[in-house]
């Protein structure tokens, strides 16, 4: 396929057979899952949900493109185009999902809201750094609890002391989130609402996968 990297790696929802909401893939993973046929297409049309197989989803691109052009992102194979998928469904997987969020950079980001936990002010990405509360050469371990965004002055100042030794304060207590902190950031693009009706709480995941 041809297209741009952005469109190939837009996120796409998983869901299991159950309709529960599984995981995050891309684009490009997606169309993998499609072409081995173990998941379909779950197209939300005007609140009503339509699946279709890979070949029906192809069949149908020429007319998404006559009356639904600027609804989809376009994917160009080697004769034609076709629309990128947002929900697809696994036809032969009941593994429940994973009701841990990662704990990766871009989620601790997100629960601190890029601000240091020390000082308290927000900073670009680029000027913060993650600490230890209790540092590393105390036993301190790559936990929720043990984590936090700090700015370099900030993370300079406590350098491998714990807060109350370096005389500074926690803004808040790091804890883990119960769903994934930047959820709320994507959906608030226009053609992820569908996703809406499939991101309980219970069983939201941020597994992301190429």
């Amino acid at each position: 396929m041809i297209a741009t990297a952005c469109h190939l790696d837009e996120p796409v929802l998983v869901l299991n057979r159950a309709w529960m909401a599984s995981r995050v893939v891309s684009v490009r993973r997606a169309f993998t899952l499609l072409f081995r046929s173990v998941a379909e297409v779950i197209s939300v049309n005007q609140g009503r949900y339509d699946v279709f197989d890979i070949h029906s989803w192809l069949e149908i691109a020429q007319l998404q493109r006559q009356f639904e052009a600027g609804d989809h992102e376009w994917i160009r194979t080697a004769s034609s185009l076709v629309a990128a998928p947002r929900i697809i469904r696994l036809t032969g997987c009941t593994r429940p999902p994973d009701h841990l969020v990662p704990l990766n950079r871009r989620n601790l980001f997100a629960r601190d809201g890029n601000r240091c936990q020390y000082c308290g002010d927000k900073f670009p990405v680029s000027e913060l750094s993650i600490d230890h509360v209790v540092p590393q050469s105390r036993g301190g371990g790559n936990t929720w609890t043990n984590l936090v965004c700090a700015c370099v002055t900030c993370n300079s100042r406590k350098g491998s002391r714990t807060p109350q030794e370096a005389g500074i304060n926690l803004v808040r207590p790091p804890v883990r989130p119960r769903t994934c902190p930047d959820r709320s950031v994507r959906l608030r693009r226009r053609h992820y609402e569908a996703w809406k009706v499939f991101l309980h709480e219970a069983y939201w995941t941020v597994e992301l996968r190429d």
